[in-house]
């Protein structure tokens, strides 16, 4: 673990490419304190959900929900940008948690008085309180640890920001499009993103076990198994997670014990609602429940993107020494013919 975790603190992020320190703390305080969790903070890169009344969500022919198209028509999910997954906590009846929505009333009087000025808490950079600004957390000393120094460092070191795959749940709050397409008659279920890499996932739903012993390798998405609970939720549960990706932006850790257990439903046709409970002996002392919306963009397709493409930032990247991450180390006694940035 210790290995996989150094390998995780010393990816690095290109921030910019995501947003600003004034969209990293909207994304925050998006939902109002009492609201429900899932009130997405905005469709995949700025496209929000549709105006119009709810229609009823599609089917299958065996009455089962159907998360993707319908025939004759054209859409996508528009992923939101989930920067901060602590606040998304939700309680048995799938609202915020009480602690969460007052910190979210306190960042919303503060920034009323405070118009222009600096960052409040919950935001990026210096106004980042780390593990302290969230009790409601169930920290171990060393993950409170590592996120206190992501949120030190305004997550440098992100791993997606050398383009590697969100992993786990951050998979679903990477604001991009997915598309959902389910095979009955294949007994599985598949997902295609257009960002984070551009990567696809498998979910089993013909009844198997989980892999045992060295059979269970360890992936950035890790292993999925599908099931209805009723003819309107999917549960799927997933483990034989690597450790080379974090929980979100602003860097909550998480360990190969992690084990996920989500809930899909869709309340309506352009709503699909993700709920998400982590399971993580390995970094947290009980397991804890995350939950928000993604709206559906009618018409929408996937578009081609490729993050490894021009992604020039890497190249100047330095680590907390003043070393090149990526470039050629300047070795002792010579002069670098020229610098990293």
């Amino acid at each position: 673990m210790t290995k996989s975790l150094r390998t995780a603190l010393l990816s690095a992020t290109a921030v910019a490419v995501f947003s600003s320190s004034v969209w990293v703390l909207d994304a925050q305080q998006g939902a109002g304190a009492g609201a429900a969790p899932a009130q997405a903070e905005g469709g995949g890169r700025g496209r929000g959900r549709q105006a119009g009344p709810a229609l009823p969500a599609p089917r299958l022919p065996d009455g089962t929900v159907n998360f993707g198209r319908v025939p004759g028509e054209k859409g996508v999910w528009s992923v939101p940008y989930i920067t901060n997954m602590a606040m998304r906590v939700v309680g048995s009846d799938g609202q915020l948690v009480p602690e969460i929505q007052q910190a979210q009333a306190a960042a919303r009087a503060g920034a009323a008085g405070a118009r222009g000025g600096g960052r409040a808490a919950g935001g990026g950079g210096g106004g980042r309180g780390g593990s302290k600004s969230e009790p409601w957390m169930p920290w171990m000393p060393w993950s409170a640890a590592v996120y206190d120094y992501n949120s030190k460092n305004e997550s440098k070191y992100d791993p997606e920001g050398y383009c590697l795959p969100p992993g786990g749940p951050r998979m679903m709050a990477t604001p991009y499009q997915m598309e959902i397409i389910q095979q009955p008659e294949h007994k599985r279920i598949i997902m295609i993103f257009e960002g984070a890499t551009h990567v696809w996932r498998e979910i089993y739903m013909d009844g198997r076990k989980f892999p045992e012993g060295d059979a269970l390798n360890p992936t950035y998405l890790g292993y999925s198994i599908g099931r209805w609970e009723n003819k309107d939720t999917l549960v799927v549960e997933n483990t034989g997670f690597n450790e080379n990706s974090w929980l979100d932006y602003f860097g909550h850790p998480h360990t190969d014990k992690m084990f996920v257990t989500e809930r899909w439903t869709r309340p309506s046709k352009q709503t699909l609602h993700y709920q998400a409970t982590v399971n993580d002996p390995g970094a947290y002392t009980r397991p804890f429940t995350i939950a928000w919306d993604i709206p559906w963009r009618d018409g929408g397709e996937l578009p081609e993107y490729i993050c490894q493409e021009n992604n020039r930032y890497l190249n100047r990247l330095e680590d907390d020494l003043g070393q090149p991450i990526f470039g050629p180390r300047p070795q002792p006694g010579v002069k670098p013919a020229g610098g990293t940035r």
